[in-house]
């Protein structure tokens, strides 16, 4: 499933985001502290060797819709992305942090002038988002950054299972 909006290619891939080589970025779903973990993190930490957590690590604790950035050392990547995503809640200001991991990610590749970018479903899985919101505020977040992209030209989301790629796909299908 894909879209193109103002010469950026935004599109949902069931499979593992340790595995895509022609992406300049990947985006890690980190805990606060930067330690390596499980899932998506832990998937990442295990492809990328343990240079990935010395590196990272000193630049937290991060906030939930920060990022930071490193080296990607044994990945096929130039860079990975650190982003803390929010635990899900009622709270308000939660979908406003969901956001942010987003923006301020695609703003790091944009410093990096990366040309594509790859994102797992942050805060889809552990931190229990429900897939169908945090598919709608990752894919409308990626494609208001779209709309002014400097350097970025692909987006890509990486999902594990059919069901989250189900949510992700469909958010991307109703985007404007």
């Amino acid at each position: 499933m894909q879209r193109e909006i103002s010469e950026v290619v935004i599109e949902c891939v069931q499979g593992d985001i340790t595995k895509q080589r022609d992406i300049d970025i990947i985006v890690n779903a980190a805990n606060k502290q930067l330690k390596g973990g499980g899932g998506v993190d832990g998937a990442i930490n295990r492809a990328a060797g343990p240079e990935l957590v010395k590196a990272s690590r000193p630049l937290g604790p991060i906030e939930a819709g920060e990022a930071v950035i490193t080296e990607a050392f044994e990945l096929p990547n130039d860079w990975v992305v650190h982003c803390a995503g929010p635990v899900y809640s009622q709270k308000p200001e939660v979908p406003k942090q969901l956001a942010a991991c987003y923006r301020n990610a695609l703003a790091l590749a944009e410093d990096k002038q990366a040309a594509s970018i790859a994102f797992p479903a942050i805060s889809a899985g552990i931190y229990g988002y429900p897939l169908d919101e945090a598919g709608a505020i990752a894919v409308q977040t990626v494609g208001e950054h779209a709309r002014a992209a400097i350097s970025i030209r692909d987006v890509r989301f990486v999902l594990f299972s059919e069901d989250v790629f189900d949510a992700f796909a469909a958010a991307l299908s109703e985007l404007n």
